[in-house]
């Protein structure tokens, strides 16, 4: 089990001249988990997230940090602050500088670098989300999708253990909404904690390992998604409603269906609870493949060769950098979001797919297929993408052997 990171025990605070807003709140953070507060505007949860650096002090109660109380003076704030990332709701109230580069520096300098420090933490930052060759542009130029990642850029300069948002996706459409999700799964998957507040049932309840859902100041309930939203009373309190895939699990148990394992968290879930109902009979036709190939490593080159030669039913680029080369070679993407599941429904309709990844994802696919095919007893082929000179053979259906 991880250890805390973050906890809080019986923390409470009120405006001045307000409500109380945060009412004996008590919980804990792992290191590396995603965490989503979730609940209606005016629940406590954007002003909960402000304690978690240390821009609010509670009135009452003890907020530690890493097993350690935090303290309010200017030095420790300091540290604080470069270790937990706070990415607020409205870009435009955090960048503050001329060009995108003297915002995402402005982190690392008040903190001390010097000028190669500051420029290669400004570098990686930009890289990483997707912003490399804005350094010289005016951030009021920019789009809310790149403005959004230009503040995230300039807490991620400053390196820190925990990343904070206050709702992710506000303002974004679908699109960069799925785009923004990604990120913040390949910041965790790196080893970052992520904290996010949301009203948004649907966004939360696959993404987060733990919800919190918050009502008046309070704490209602916490526990996994599946638990957390499976209390219908609780998230009836909340002025939530059921996510749409536990709403369809609980109509179906209504009906007599008979539902093995766990509680949906996916379609791919989705469709395993359907298939148990209908009874399916195990597939007739081949499996199709996964191929992973990690733009980090792969050229440009060699990925058009490879394409060339092996006939795939469908694309998905997860992390920034694989969909600005899908876009850079012109590739049409199927999936850009949930980018594993959608190719294991493929690879049951026996058809065969690619999933274009960064260096720090590929383990990841690898871990989620075989969970699947641990829990499903269907074993899917996960191949590695070789560059066309290195392959030895084309199978009949044109994937890889």
């Amino acid at each position: 089990m991880s250890s805390i990171i973050l906890e809080a025990r019986d923390i409470r605070y009120r405006y001045p001249r307000g409500m109380e807003a945060i009412s004996g709140i008590s919980f804990h953070i792992r290191k590396k988990e995603k965490i989503a507060l979730v609940g209606p505007n005016g629940a406590g949860k954007s002003t909960l997230l402000t304690m978690f650096n240390g821009m609010i002090r509670p009135d009452s109660g003890i907020l530690l940090f890493d097993n350690e109380p935090v303290c309010y003076d200017a030095a420790s704030l300091r540290i604080l602050r470069k270790r937990v990332g706070f990415v607020l709701q409205n870009p435009d109230r955090q960048i503050i500088a001329p060009t995108v580069f003297q915002d995402v520096a402005f982190g690392p300098t008040n903190l001390g670098y010097n000028e190669a420090e500051v420029q290669d933490a400004v570098t990686h930052a930009l890289r990483h989300t997707g912003l490399e060759g804005f350094e010289r542009r005016p951030p009021h130029q920019l789009s809310g999708g790149e403005k959004k990642r230009v503040a995230i850029a300039g807490v991620l300069a400053m390196d820190p253990d925990v990343l904070v948002f206050d709702e992710p996706t506000s303002g974004l459409d679908p699109s960069g909404s799925e785009d923004i999700m990604e990120l913040l799964d390949e910041l965790n998957h790196e080893g970052k904690t992520i904290i996010i507040s949301t009203h948004d049932v649907e966004l939360a309840y696959p993404w987060a390992d733990r919800a919190i859902l918050m009502l008046g100041g309070k704490i209602l309930q916490e526990d996994i998604p599946e638990i957390a939203f499976g209390n219908t009373e609780s998230v009836r309190q909340a002025h939530l409603s059921l996510p749409t895939l536990l709403e369809l699990h609980s109509e179906l148990r209504k009906r007599g269906y008979f539902l093995g394992g766990r509680k949906p968290r996916t379609v791919l879930d989705m469709m395993q609870c359907i298939e148990t109902i209908l009874k399916k009979a195990p597939l007739q036709k081949p499996l199709g493949t996964i191929t992973v190939c990690n733009v980090d490593r792969g050229t440009q080159e060699q990925l058009s060769g490879w394409l060339a030669i092996n006939r795939v039913a469908s694309v998905g680029a997860m992390g920034t950098r694989a969909k600005q080369r899908a876009e850079s070679q012109q590739i049409r993407l199927d999936f850009t979001y949930g980018v594993i599941d959608k190719c294991i429904l493929k690879a049951l309709l026996g058809e065969n797919s690619l999933i274009l990844t960064t260096e720090s994802m590929v383990r990841r696919i690898g871990e989620r297929v075989d969970a699947y095919c641990k829990e499903s007893g269907i074993c899917i082929p996960v191949l590695q993408f070789e560059s066309p000179e290195n392959q030895v053979q084309d199978s009949p259906d044109g994937g890889v052997q």
